[in-house]
């Protein structure tokens, strides 16, 4: 059974819900990446910011990034998948609620990595990986 602890791209970095999106930015760039969980400060998961929420949400809005928070930006209720759930679990939460970047926590609710569609395909068969984009972009 692949667990989701193999699967994931370990390292991930919570940024805080009273960031600004202008340091959230940033991050992004540091770490290479284009999402970043969203943490209250008791470093639980609120919500996922991506670079595209930045440009479309806050810059195109004609918003200034060093004004909002990343509170501001966080919609919906945020999902996770614990790092001992298997490839079938993984793919069931981001096939439901639609999501491309999944956060990975340990038994102690620590952020712990991210699943991200890249992190599926090396590990999927072609059938599996059909069945989730069809589920994610339907």
């Amino acid at each position: 059974m692949t667990t989701a602890a193999e699967i994931m791209n370990p390292g991930a970095q919570w940024i805080p819900e009273t960031e600004t999106l202008d340091r959230a930015a940033q991050l992004m760039r540091e770490l290479g990446v284009g999402a970043l969980p969203v943490s209250d400060p008791e470093e639980r998961l609120c919500g996922i910011i991506t670079d595209r929420d930045i440009v479309v949400k806050c810059v195109a809005a004609g918003h200034d990034p060093a004004q909002v928070t990343a509170s501001e930006l966080c919609q919906g209720t945020p999902r996770w998948i614990n790092d001992d759930a298997d490839v079938s679990e993984v793919l069931s939460t981001m096939g439901t609620h639609q999501i491309r970047r999944l956060p990975v926590i340990d038994e102690d609710k620590r952020l712990v990595g991210m699943i991200s569609e890249s992190d599926l395909a090396q590990v999927l068969t072609d059938d599996q990986i059909a069945d989730f984009v069809s589920q994610v972009y339907a």
